[in-house]
């Protein structure tokens, strides 16, 4: 005889969860609100983990920084990926740009605003040539050293071509790493008729056109349209210290300030 307290299998179904990781700000080993492989280990691993997710999606809103930060960031989400098979998606904000844009080849796809922007595919060393400032100060610069290579590249020395030319080269192999990471990644989506590597930037639709992104979308119309209108969207994040919640930051965070400013200005923003 059927049970007539039996009820229907589908009240028991709990909605889709999709897991929120949002990744904002420089990419740097160091420094308070920075994104680096240290502190997103752990956020990741639950994102990835935490109520078996259907899927797992990046909001990505980062003007670059280190390389290295990148690579490992990048590879963290591609293993935890495969080894769960959660699928990854991301969704572009003002911009996935350098290696900010690294992030978001991790992704299985890539949504963004039409205004987002997104590449600048290359690899850039900046400084200052101050030996003509401190000479004129009467300033002397003193330095010793074993190793006829350890002190390439003072800032308060004339620079040597060699010198240069030793991180040209430094360069153009971080710069190949990079293709490397976005061919892998996005394959026969690339256009091939046009010169993607160069450190050009593109927004949203272009990026689309140029196979750099999929797709215009929003994070939350395009999850629904894909897990259902009862999607659960679960947020994780790097908890930020007490002081920088309330806008405060310390003296030593200034010339981080500085420089997450002037990657975004590159930008336009």
């Amino acid at each position: 005889m059927k049970n007539a307290l039996a009820l229907p299998a589908r009240l028991f179904r709990r909605a889709p969860r999709i897991n929120l990781v949002r990744l904002q700000g420089m990419i740097a080993a160091q420094g308070r609100g920075r994104l680096n492989d240290a502190e997103l280990a752990p956020v990741l691993e639950r994102a990835f983990r935490a109520g078996k997710p259907r899927a797992v999606a990046l909001l990505i809103n980062s003007p670059g920084g280190s390389p290295v930060q990148s690579s490992l960031i990048a590879g963290r989400i591609r293993r935890l990926g495969d080894e769960t098979g959660v699928p990854v998606h991301a969704f572009v904000e003002d911009a996935a740009a350098s290696g900010g844009y690294w992030l978001a080849t991790a992704a299985d796809d890539i949504h963004c605003d039409a205004c987002s922007v997104l590449g600048s595919i290359g690899v850039i060393s900046a400084g200052f040539g101050l030996q003509e400032l401190i000479a004129r100060h009467g300033i002397e610069r003193r330095v010793h050293t074993a190793g006829r290579s350890k002190n390439q590249l003072d800032m308060f020395r004339p620079e040597k071509p060699e010198d240069v030319a030793k991180l040209d080269r430094l360069l153009e192999q971080m710069h190949e790493a990079f293709i490397a990471q976005v061919r892998a990644r996005r394959g026969t989506r690339l256009d091939s008729a046009t010169e993607l590597f160069d450190g050009s930037f593109w927004l949203g639709g272009e990026a689309v056109r140029l196979g750099l992104a999929d797709a215009i979308g929003h994070a939350v119309p395009v999850l629904k349209a894909r897990y259902g209108d009862k999607v659960r969207l679960v947020p994780y994040g790097v908890r930020r210290p007490l002081l920088a919640r309330f806008g405060m930051a310390l003296a030593s965070d200034a010339m981080a300030v500085a420089e997450e400013r002037a990657l975004w200005a590159r930008l336009g923003a």
